[in-house]
């Protein structure tokens, strides 16, 4: 198999394991993963908050920003940058 038509194979398979979210490509199973954390952390923060309004709701807010501060611990950044220096 050529250079060429193996980096187009690979091309094809990274774009079978993401999908676009907000016009970027996502890999479904972070994205699944931080589903899953997230919505596990805001329903157990709302039933362990007790039942006077709107503490439900607050402890629902907090569990997301906790579920949000874990996926963003556990699921690292793909993409990578390369700056160039402008000449002037």
């Amino acid at each position: 198999m050529s250079h060429h038509k193996k980096g187009h194979q690979n091309t094809q398979d990274h774009e079978k394991e993401n999908i676009e979210v907000w016009e970027d490509l996502v890999h479904i199973k972070d994205l699944l993963l931080a589903l899953l954390i997230c919505s596990v952390t805001t329903l157990s923060g709302y039933f362990i908050a007790p039942s006077e309004p709107p503490k439900p709701l607050f402890f629902g807010l907090f569990g997301a920003l906790i579920g949000f501060l874990i996926t963003s611990i556990i699921i690292q950044p793909k993409r990578t940058f390369n700056g160039t220096k402008e000449e002037k």
